[in-house]
């Protein structure tokens, strides 16, 4: 009787020992997958849990303190298309760098969503497109922009997209870029910017 208890005991030293290196491996690689997750991969399964132009809307804090509520509609590598609900009349759309995002805020839906095992890359370009891409078709487009920048707002056409900085043509917003209307250029480096809203 006193082996089938030392057997018994063993068995279960043996089981709990199992158990505890089987869970001390999925914490392990847990932490591992964590440390693999960037703010675009967690935005990116917020998105893909509702569906780009789905009834999704983000809070965001950015960099300047401004919290905005948008609703995504693009996810690039590094910056976030989205319309600005409610923004007066008709469509405001806007492009966040995600260098500019200083917090989102996640419902607990969303803060699951956001965790999730990244699924795979659905393979669009679009996802490898970068800012300065962006501010690229924005120049050729010729779009009157509105750009919020640490030194404040600015409105105007963009005329040339360098390396790290735009070209802004600065003049009032709903006027053409027009000689008469132009005040001045002004060159905005890319880390300063925290929003553009197109009209």
């Amino acid at each position: 009787m006193r082996w089938d208890d030392l057997f018994d005991d063993l068995e279960g030293q043996l089981e709990r020992e199992l158990h505890s290196e089987a869970t001390d491996l999925r914490r392990k690689e847990e932490r591992q997958r964590l440390d693999k997750l960037s703010l675009r991969i967690r935005l990116s399964n917020v998105v893909r849990s509702v569906g780009l132009g789905g009834a999704l809307q983000l809070r965001i804090v950015l960099v300047s303190g401004e919290t905005i509520v948008v609703r995504p509609t693009t996810l690039g590598r590094d910056w976030l298309a989205a319309d600005l609900p409610g923004a007066g009349n008709g469509r405001v759309q806007c492009v966040i760098p995600l260098s500019a995002i200083a917090g989102v805020v996640l419902s607990d839906e969303q803060n699951l969503a956001s965790l999730a095992v990244e699924s795979e890359s659905t393979g669009k370009l679009i996802e490898r497109v970068g800012f300065p891409f962006v501010l690229r078709d924005l120049c050729r487009r010729r779009r009157s922009v509105e750009i919020a920048t640490r030194g404040g707002v600015l409105a105007g056409t963009i005329d040339r997209v360098a390396r790290d900085h735009l070209d802004l043509a600065v003049h009032p917003l709903g006027t053409l870029r027009r000689a008469p209307e132009i005040l001045h250029f002004r060159l905005v480096p890319f880390w300063q910017i925290h929003i553009i809203r197109l009209g």
